[in-house]
């Protein structure tokens, strides 16, 4: 039997064929034919695609007055600017509602409003816009509440802010329900009667964009903070939500403000180093920590931060959450598991436990992840019970959800991430009615999907330089991945946090290779073995000197890829 077996199944893209008007005009570019095959398989493919996906980011945004009630926000917020009104900026607790809350309290702020933020517990308040925040509104003589990535589904809490005189102003991205808030805006994309060209921002996209209504072109730089969101939301990095986070990436590697900076060094991140990667798995989780296991307010104090030594007390506090939330997570996910399989032919998996409500995203992710199915899993240890559901893909969430809203007491999310508050009692038939909808379990085999196949040798410098022209890569626009064959394994090494170092020579050369999340290859793959390999191309400076090295997703026996076969050329036309 050849060995290490490949965990994915590897496919190829589409290999079209070039239209030549497509091909002149990237030559013209001096791009290489082998990139525009590339972008062409990835659906850039014709002139116009490739000036949107390779120009300056800022063409690349959409007028906000197209945003419904865009116009009815800005005369509010102008109205209370005349009146002297005090603001209250409500946003939800994870990075994306952290971040656009950030935006929108220092847009408010530039225009000499007094703003103050709220952030909800998680534990207290849950998800939406709480009665608890209309009180602190009312006591503290707040007449106005801008709610940030949250509020369209804070129907009966709306009413309630209306009954008590203040107005509510509702920023949000979520999918719309049967019943609409009675807000005086409803700034969201989703809207059917929205014209707005690129439905798929964040919350904290649809808070920089309002910022660039209030304030022009000054709203640019916050682009670093609505980057953070997009990426911890798994928004997909596509049309405007790419150009967002390419200026803000400029950002952050050109001058951090204080509080990301901060951050960024207790993460071990150089700015001139950020990434995508680094915003996702360094940056997001340190927000999202603290409101966890603590009050997520910390975090919002950090992105607000103008003074260095406050941001780096801040900072210190969100590295301590974040340690904190590893280890009840990894406590949690023991249980998880071991519940998960207690019925392991589901088509879902829905489970209950007495874990921390901070986590329960955390652990729902995870085993989808893991699984290859949705997942709902609830905290037992508040009343209404809390639950948060993941799905990997083939399974909306929302839409389920929506279809079950006489169960919940609160409920919203998008198709691969959701939550709800659900009284203990309706736990059994919100079983049974969600397995109902969830049909027969289909097992799809987890693939790669590779851009190029390449010998050894041609994995160089120059084709990760090519391959650098589409970053910022993510959802809806992944890491260029390349098959690469013909490596020999001279060294292979476990790593800490259940990663895999391998060392491998291509003739007199040798390349090192970082497999994350793979702790199987140390014990599958073996010195001397001759193996193809599935990776991203990336490079380390280290003492001065840029080194080339292979994030390696997968690995096959040699031959692996020569026994793949692409898919038919379609013709670009």
């Amino acid at each position: 039997m050849d060995r290490p077996a490949p965990r994915y199944l590897w496919q190829l893209r589409s290999r079209p064929v070039l239209d030549p008007d497509f091909l002149a005009a990237g030559q013209a570019r001096g791009l290489s034919r082998r990139l525009l095959g590339v972008l062409a398989a990835r659906g850039h493919s014709d002139g116009h695609a490739l000036t949107a996906f390779l120009d300056e980011p800022i063409a690349g945004l959409h007028d906000p007055l197209l945003l419904p009630d865009a116009r009815v926000f800005a005369e509010r917020v102008e109205a209370a600017r005349g009146r002297g009104e005090r603001v209250l900026v409500f946003g939800d607790f994870d990075a994306d509602g952290l971040t656009g809350l950030a935006i929108m309290v220092l847009s408010l702020r530039r225009l000499g409003l007094d703003v103050e933020p709220h952030v909800p517990s998680r534990a207290d308040e849950g998800h939406g816009l709480s009665l608890a925040a209309i009180s602190r509104t009312v006591e503290e003589e707040r007449g106005l509440i801008v709610t940030v990535d949250c509020g369209t589904s804070s129907a009966l809490e709306i009413e309630a802010a209306r009954l008590a005189g203040v107005d509510v102003l509702v920023t949000d991205h979520h999918q719309l329900p049967s019943v609409l808030p009675q807000a005086l805006a409803l700034v969201n994309p989703h809207r059917p009667d929205s014209a707005y060209p690129d439905r798929r921002l964040a919350g904290s996209g649809v808070a920089f964009k309002l910022a660039q209504l209030l304030l022009g072109d000054e709203a640019l730089e916050m682009a670093d903070l609505a980057a953070i969101g997009t990426v911890a939301d798994v928004a997909p990095i596509v049309g405007e939500n790419r150009s967002i986070v390419r200026l803000g990436l400029e950002r952050l590697r050109t001058d951090p403000r204080p509080g990301l900076a901060a951050l960024l060094a207790r993460a071990g991140v150089a700015p001139a180093r950020v990434d995508l990667d680094r915003l996702a798995f360094a940056v997001a989780p340190r927000l999202n920590a603290v409101g966890r296991v603590g009050d997520g307010t910390r975090a919002a104090h950090l992105l607000l931060a103008t003074d260095a030594e406050e941001a780096a007390a801040l900072a210190d506090e969100l590295e301590a959450a974040n340690l904190l939330r590893r280890e009840l997570l990894a406590v949690a996910l023991v249980e998880a598991r071991e519940a998960a399989l207690a019925e392991p032919d589901a088509p879902l998996s829905i489970i209950a436990g007495e874990w921390p409500v901070g986590i329960i995203g955390l652990i729902a992710g995870r085993l989808a992840d893991e699984r290859g199915r949705p997942h709902v899993v609830f905290s037992t240890s508040a009343t209404p019970w809390r639950g948060s559901a993941r799905s990997p893909g083939g399974f909306d969430l929302a839409a389920s959800f929506a279809q079950l809203a006489d169960i919940f007491e609160r409920f919203g999310g998008h198709a691969a991430a959701a939550g709800c508050d659900l009284a203990p009692e309706r736990y059994e038939d919100f079983r049974r009615r969600l397995l109902s909808l969830s049909g027969p379990l289909t097992p799809v085999e987890p693939e790669l999907l590779l851009d190029l196949a390449i010998t050894a040798p041609e994995a160089d410098y120059t084709l990760l330089r090519e391959l650098a022209l589409l970053e910022p890569a993510g959802v809806g626009n992944p890491p260029p991945l390349v098959g690469v064959a013909g490596f020999e394994v001279v060294r292979v090494r476990a790593a800490s946090g259940g990663h895999t170092q391998l060392v491998l020579r291509r003739g007199l050369e040798v390349v090192d290779g970082i497999c994350f999340g793979r702790e199987d290859l140390a014990a599958d793959v073996r010195e001397g073995d001759r193996v193809d390999v599935v990776a991203r191309l990336s490079s380390r400076v280290f003492g001065g000197f840029e080194t080339l090295q292979l994030e390696i997703r997968d690995v096959g026996p040699a031959g692996t890829l020569e026994r793949l076969t692409a898919p038919p050329a379609v013709l670009v036309a």
